[in-house]
């Protein structure tokens, strides 16, 4: 009998035995979050710093909601970034299935953001309500990642709370590997939004 498991329960180890998921050691593999990364101009800055403003603001209201992080921090960063216009569309709330050969265990979940080129998945956003840790929004991401159905393109990931944010990549082959970024915040007294969004337009104008 086929079991069914939620991707929110899934963890790294389980990724590992089960698809031979693995770490990527060398630095080489994931240097799109860190090279070559475009300038942001004075204008983007100033939304950059409303947004921030926005979200500390909304922080003072307990609970922040997945749903107002994504409306008040990854609505504006998508769309300084380029991920709203040709060629890229997005989905929200799509719905995956996956499992290893030869296992009777299937994973179901829903992506938060999904954003595809033709039939590419690009990037797979998984947002979190502002109290949750990026730590456990990792393997759920991956688990998503995992599901697209291309085999030959790299998948790019980006897990937030709303404050704190981690790029992924993964890679799939002869054996999916993944990498993280460092975790940019917008807590600190420099705004790391802009490296954020640099990342984003990064991904954008390669992928396009």
């Amino acid at each position: 009998m086929v079991q069914f498991i939620q991707a929110q329960n899934v963890g790294l180890a389980y990724l590992e035995e089960r698809f031979s998921l693995q770490l990527a050691e060398d630095e080489a593999f994931f240097t799109e979050w860190f090279e070559n990364l475009p300038e942001i101009t004075d204008l983007e800055k100033q939304e950059l710093d409303r947004v921030k403003l926005h979200f500390l603001r909304l922080v003072k209201y307990p609970p922040l909601s997945e749903e107002t992080v994504k409306l008040v921090v990854l609505s504006p960063l998508l769309n300084l970034a380029g991920f709203y216009d040709e060629p890229f569309y997005i989905r929200g709330e799509q719905s995956i299935e996956i499992s290893a050969e030869d296992e009777e265990e299937v994973i179901r979940g829903r992506i938060d953001i999904l954003v595809i080129q033709e039939k590419l998945w690009l990037l797979v956003i998984e947002s979190k309500r502002s109290s949750f840790s990026l730590l456990e929004a990792i393997p759920q991401a991956l688990v998503y990642m995992l599901a697209n159905p291309s085999q030959d393109e790299p998948t790019f990931g980006l897990v937030t709370n709303g404050s704190d944010f981690i790029f992924l990549k993964l890679t799939k082959n002869n054996q999916p590997k993944y990498a993280i970024s460092d975790q940019f915040t917008l807590l600190k007294r420099k705004n790391e939004l802009y490296q954020v969004l640099s990342v984003l337009k990064n991904l954008s104008q390669s992928l396009s």
